[in-house]
């Protein structure tokens, strides 16, 4: 992720057709890789966008009894009132931001930079944008919850993405992070950001994970946030 961690390997790129004149930046859920979503968002993508899904490290999970796999921060428990990894959240996050940052530099403008996530990816991908200097393109978190809450609304003193879309998806048979988490978490964001730009769908039946029409539902909103220029 930066370029202290060379165990990290390069993310997974799903290149834009043309010029590219936008980004998204996915991040994957605990245990997996960014090559996955890159296949996912190779079967909806916009000529205009290039899709960046990265790799977490290698870490100990607390939750999975101290197992080592790629994780963005540790997760100690599930419960709404577990302790959090608050180190490991924010260097996560400043690791996402330098990100960013490199697609800045390569000239693509933040506002047209989506972030995104699932499950502890989209945590951190709420997070990072709550806490971002740069103004972001918009939020796509799924089956997700927003981590440190009770950081904020001091957290995100900057307003730049007060304004920000969001789109949170969750399955309502989700047995990991339950559909209520999902819940509380909008209710929170409409405190932090203007409520008309949070919108909240949920799949009946869906578990922990995207079905067909939670992917047409991201396509139609990286369209729309992501127009071609």
């Amino acid at each position: 992720m930066c370029g202290n961690n060379m165990s990290v390997p390069l993310p997974a790129i799903v290149p834009a057709a043309r010029k590219a004149t936008a980004a998204v930046i996915f991040l994957h859920g605990l245990g997996d890789t960014g090559h996955g979503w890159a296949e996912a968002f190779a079967g909806i993508r916009a000529p205009h966008v290039k899709y960046i899904c990265p790799h977490a490290p290698i870490k100990p999970v607390t939750l999975n009894m101290g197992m080592s796999m790629p994780s963005w921060f540790d997760i100690i428990g599930l419960q709404p009132d577990a302790e959090e990894d608050e180190a490991g959240i924010k260097q996560a996050s400043e690791n996402i931001k330098a990100l960013i940052e490199q697609e800045v530099k390569n000239g693509i403008p933040s506002h047209r930079i989506l972030l995104g996530g699932f499950s502890q990816g989209g945590a951190l991908s709420l997070y990072t944008a709550l806490t971002a200097q740069h103004k972001l393109g918009g939020v796509v978190a799924l089956s997700c919850w927003l981590p440190l809450r009770n950081s904020f609304p001091q957290a995100s003193a900057n307003p730049v993405n007060k304004e920000m879309n969001v789109l949170q998806c969750h399955g309502e048979a989700d047995p990991l992070v339950p559909v209520m988490f999902g819940c509380l978490t909008v209710e929170k964001l409409k405190t932090l950001c203007n409520p008309s730009n949070i919108s909240f769908k949920t799949y009946p039946r869906m578990p922990h994970s995207s079905c067909p029409e939670e992917m047409m539902d991201i396509k139609e909103f990286i369209e729309k946030q992501l127009p071609p220029v």
